[in-house]
């Protein structure tokens, strides 16, 4: 579950638009043309219903739609969700020397975005400004059809020039306000996301509420767009009540009801915070009258109490397993992410174990040339383990990395065998999802703990693709029997196994594996939608 209070504001804005754009052409078409002609007509200037009416309302409009649109589809997602930072950032070195290097590369590409951001924002401010001030200029062009008339100012004539400033200063003003609301929209959906407490509550709520406020924005927006509506104070009165009864729902719905639990709906504790939440909720009610305050208080307090609460009652009931089950989905989540970090926890050592023998069987070659090779391979597989690792999800191209080093650490193991054949095929391209960190190597491990023998030929066959949708991994290796005194020859080992647990946790009903062996050969095929 996701706070969708950007896709709501999306909708929001984009149905505004639309019930705006249709109500001006409704109106426009039902008014005299006098009466957009007749300023023009007493200064004996040019009109045009397209150049002077239609054109700069509709072209303005349409501009500061797809600036919305820009800001919230381009310029918001890069500041939000930046691209990670490549491998110089991602693979911290040990090296003083290389991480001075990483941070005036993390630092060069912040500054590079800021200017970029910047020039963004005053081509934005420049055409909206612009457009604006032709806009202006267009709709009152009688005002300007006297002689010696510029659009810049003449000192010997004082109203001889469009105030240009304030067209431009009403647009900055305007993506100030909305860069103001942008980063207080985000903190709080920030807050509501915290995986702390009731994330699931918060979110069900916040995504009702946008959902709300859209409906109750558009209405008297659609009403006073057709002309539906002549009275000025209908928004007031509007507003006024439906608000209290909203927070009324919400207020009883998701917070008050699953407080009561087994007690009964009359106890003290219940009907104490219902009184003063009714009441709390009622006096918006008050700013749609000027007059007998208390008697309006006394009966809008009376419906919220046996009408609305009633009606919420029964809302509730349909609802109350939905919401019940959150808690228990909230509480199976928990649970999950502690069996996930045991699972984490298995594979480390397991890994290191395995790369250490490696690298013991290297050394004993006396190579060192290809031991220092190794130990650089393994320092580099430490470095993601310490940091990779302890993230949920990390892209493609590192987990592809973290294979290709382990592959390669086995190949100096194995490589003076001509009886051992290795061959792996694995590609980036198209490869551009995320996946969950070392979920695909104790497959590989698996391969070459069970497929690899000295004395036998032996082979391990690794195959990795992606497409837009999914990423295809198969593993085949060679099978050898144990001979008694290996050590590991009753122990079935936790790879397999660990792989399909942290798949049914991470990717529920968008993964398939199939494994077989017939006795010679084995081999695993995972398809995982990420």
């Amino acid at each position: 579950m996701k706070v969708r209070w950007r896709q709501h504001e999306m909708i929001f804005v984009t149905m505004l638009a639309a019930i705006a754009f249709v109500g001006y052409l409704w109106n426009v078409n039902n008014t005299p043309v006098d009466q957009f002609a007749g300023p023009f007509i007493n200064t004996r200037t040019p009109f045009n219903p397209y150049i002077n009416v239609l054109l700069p309302d509709i072209g303005l409009a349409l501009l500061a739609y797809l600036a919305f649109l820009f800001i919230n589809l381009f310029i918001i997602p890069r500041l939000l969700l930046p691209k990670k930072i490549e491998a110089g950032t991602a693979q911290i070195s040990i090296s003083l020397t290389k991480m001075k290097m990483s941070l005036k590369g993390m630092a060069g590409k912040v500054v590079k975005k800021m200017v970029w951001l910047i020039l963004q924002i005053l081509l934005i401010v420049l055409l909206l400004g612009t457009a604006n001030n032709i806009a202006e200029y267009f709709r009152h062009q009688w005002l300007f059809n006297y002689p010696g008339f510029s659009i810049f100012f003449n000192k010997n004539i004082p109203n001889s020039q469009i105030n240009i400033g304030a067209g431009y200063a009403v647009v900055f003003l305007s993506l100030g306000l909305y860069a103001l609301y942008v980063c207080v929209r985000e903190i709080v959906i920030y807050q509501i996301e915290r995986p702390e407490g009731r994330r699931a509550y918060r979110i069900l709520i916040c995504n009702q509420v946008t959902t709300f406020l859209i409906q109750i924005f558009l209405v008297p927006v659609f009403l006073t767009s057709f002309n539906l509506v002549h009275d000025n104070r209908f928004s007031v009165v509007f507003f006024s009540f439906v608000i209290p009864l909203f927070l009324v729902f919400i207020s009883n719905t998701y917070w008050l009801f699953p407080l009561k639990g087994d007690m009964p709906f009359l106890s003290r504790p219940i009907i104490a915070r219902l009184l003063v939440t009714t009441f709390l909720f009622t006096l918006p009610f008050l700013f749609a009258y000027s007059t007998d305050y208390l008697s309006i208080l006394i009966i809008a307090w009376a419906v919220q109490l046996f009408i609305v609460t009633p009606i919420t009652w029964l809302v509730y009931q349909q609802k109350k397993d939905k919401i019940l089950a959150l808690t228990g989905t909230e509480k199976a989540l928990v649970k999950s992410k502690a069996d996930l970090q045991f699972l984490r926890s298995q594979i480390n050592p397991h890994f290191l174990f395995n790369v250490l023998n490696t690298l013991y069987g290297t050394a004993l070659q006396e190579n060192a040339d290809r031991t220092a090779e190794g130990i650089q391979k393994l320092g580099d597989m430490m470095r993601f383990m310490l940091h990779e690792n302890n993230l949920d999800f990390i892209y493609m191209s590192r987990e592809i990395d973290y294979l290709k080093n382990y592959i390669s650490l086995q190949k100096l193991r194995t490589q003076s065998s001509p009886e051992i054949i290795i061959e792996d095929n694995i590609t980036g391209q198209n490869c551009n999802h995320k996946i969950a960190p070392m979920l695909l190597i104790p497959l590989v491990e698996n391969a070459f703990k069970h497929g690899i023998s000295l004395k036998k030929k032996s082979w391990i066959k690794i195959n990795l693709a992606c497409n837009e949708k999914e990423i295809l991994f198969e593993v085949r290796n060679s099978m050898h029997p144990r001979q008694d005194n290996d050590p590991e020859k009753d122990r079935s080992g936790i790879g397999f196994k660990n792989v399909l647990e942290r798949l049914k946790l991470l990717y529920p009903g968008r993964f398939q594996v199939s494994a077989n062996g017939d006795g010679k050969e084995f081999f695993v095929q995972l398809s995982i939608q990420p």
